[in-house]
């Protein structure tokens, strides 16, 4: 994990976690802006909707008004022309019978012949007039609904246009809003990549301290030589003494962590232990070579984990003191035989084994835990990226329900058989 170490309260420091929070935080606050804005853009929209339609209503109320004025106006006009013409037909009447008094009777039924006529011509103009009043109750229907025909369309046209121009501001402002998300995505993996790039160097700083003050504590009596920055060569070397022999030997070691293991390195390394004159190497390394699946000898040098280390150092360490003996046994066999007789047969040697036993049982007990608080972070963190997920389905899913098919389909998002 790339953590920072808090040189006051000793504390470690997830840079990650904090990175995640911030921008987690950030995110949450422009969603929610997002919300209010388009919230308030709706009731903007609304608002137009609504004033439209109160336009209409007046508009359907006008026309009626003028229909019912056209209405009774023809009424009237058409009680005032036949009010107008049997005034002025008593009238004549009244005249010709006035006039022609003194005629003869078949004058008179001439008269009332030609008066019959007139009636009869009164009777068609009345048959006219009820005519005209059909022909206008209809011409003023066909007036009605082609005036219904031509608003329903010019109110369709309209709401049509809006509904369009609504649809392609949403969708510019969903695009908008998706090109800011992939932006933010792509700064988050931008500060992902820095902080891991500017935690490799720390975190082999931190393995190397590792390494030495494992030395230090396990071993009191050897020599933990630190190899400068700088300087060719590994990181350190430790020169094993005992309580009765001094320099028995020593071992070489250099620290690795990065993802990839190099073949590179070991060539390099067994240069370093040729110039200083040292046996017996050993490389550190976060990530094994393909051919390991765990510790093991490679052209002469050994490579193991920082956890198989811990155990690993005791068994080398021990083997070079082993051999250190056997040489002097050599020097001189007969005393060496019953000191490694006393040695084999001491507490101390059985302690040794008991010390070799327990480590890798704390070595794999230590594994356990890491694995468990390795698993408690992946679900931690695949719980955060469900619930950024979960809130971007939701905003996209209030979006699409607004507008309906404007918004373009996300394919993540659909079901298989929609296609």
């Amino acid at each position: 994990m790339p953590t920072i170490q808090c040189p006051n309260c000793k504390v470690s420091i997830d840079v990650n976690e904090i990175l995640y929070h911030q921008l987690e935080e950030e995110m949450k606050q422009k969603n929610l802006e997002l919300q209010k804005q388009f919230e308030k853009e709706r009731e903007q929209q609304q608002i137009a909707y609504n004033e439209v339609v109160k336009n209409f209503e007046l508009e359907r109320k006008q026309f009626a008004q003028e229909k019912e004025a056209f209405s009774e106006k023809l009424q009237q006009s058409t009680k005032e022309a036949l009010k107008e013409q049997s005034i002025k037909m008593r009238e004549e009447l009244k005249k010709e019978i006035l006039e022609e008094h003194q005629e003869s009777l078949e004058f008179l039924q001439k008269q009332l012949q030609e008066k019959s006529n007139q009636v009869k011509e009164l009777n068609n103009a009345k048959v006219e007039i009820e005519q005209l009043k059909l022909a206008n109750s209809e011409q003023e229907s066909k007036l009605k609904v082609q005036f219904q025909k031509e608003f329903h369309t010019k109110f369709l046209q309209e709401k049509e246009q809006i509904l369009k121009q609504m649809s392609e501001e949403n969708e510019l402002k969903l695009k908008e809003k998706n090109v800011q998300l992939e932006e933010l995505k792509k700064q988050l993996k931008e500060t992902q990549r820095r902080a891991e790039l500017g935690s490799v160097q720390l975190q082999g700083e931190v393995q190397e301290l590792a390494i030495e003050e494992f030395l230090r504590l396990n071993f009191p009596f050897d020599e933990i030589e630190e190899i400068k920055k700088g300087v060719k060569g590994g990181d350190c070397v430790q020169t094993i003494h005992t309580r009765e022999i001094a320099n028995c030997g020593k071992i070489y070691y250099e620290s690795k962590r990065t993802r990839e293991f190099q073949k590179s390195w070991i060539e390099k390394f067994k240069e370093d232990m040729r110039e200083r004159g040292i046996e017996l190497g050993v490389i550190v390394t976060e990530t094994l070579p393909k051919e390991l699946e765990r510790m093991g000898l490679i052209e002469g040098v050994w490579i193991c984990t920082f956890e198989e280390f811990k155990g690993l150092c005791v068994v080398l360490r021990e083997s070079v003191i082993k051999i250190s003996l056997a040489r002097k046994i050599k020097e001189n066999k007969a005393d060496k035989m019953n000191l490694l007789y006393h040695y084999l047969t001491s507490e101390e040697f059985k302690m040794q084994i008991e010390a070799i036993v327990e480590g890798f049982m704390q070595l794999n007990s230590d594994l356990e835990r890491e694995k468990a608080a390795m698993n408690k972070i992946w679900t931690q963190r695949k719980k955060q990226i469900d619930k950024v997920l979960k809130n971007t389905i939701g905003m996209y899913g209030s979006l699409q329900g607004i507008a309906g098919s404007s918004i373009a389909n996300i394919k993540a998002l659909e079901l298989p058989y929609e296609e």
